[in-house]
């Protein structure tokens, strides 16, 4: 299983980014999957921001995603896109793409074992 992301950069406050998640290998094409997207900043812990499910396409999102943040799929849950409006300093992070089978729930940044290797995120004033 391999998930990357792409997409982070330099931007400055009130901009947008779009990332992106590939996820490939899933052995079990046939169960539902959870893909969500995390971000940690430095000296903090990491956050969740927002979740989709293949099970029904349904996005979840925390607080600090609402109505700024946008998660969405393609048809194959192959490709998971974060676009990112409004930024903000306190944006400024590493993003992660992780996903695990299963539904998304509170849970997922804890238990999934699948976990890009994240895209740096800088908000510049």
């Amino acid at each position: 299983v391999q998930l990357v992301e792409s997409g982070g950069g330099l931007v400055p406050v009130g901009g947008s980014l779009r990332l992106s998640c590939l996820a490939s290998g899933f052995p079990f094409g046939g169960y539902a999957r959870a893909i969500g997207w995390f971000r940690q900043a430095p000296g903090k812990d990491r956050e969740g921001l927002a979740c989709i499910s293949s099970r029904d396409g349904r996005p979840y999102y925390r607080e600090s995603a609402k109505g700024r943040f946008t998660i969405s799929s393609d048809n194959a849950y192959k490709k998971v896109d974060l676009q990112m409006n409004s930024l903000k300093l306190e944006d400024t992070a590493v993003y992660f793409c992780a996903s695990d089978y299963g539904d998304c729930d509170a849970g997922l940044g804890s238990r999934a074992p699948y976990w890009g290797q994240g895209t740096q995120v800088t908000v510049s004033s």
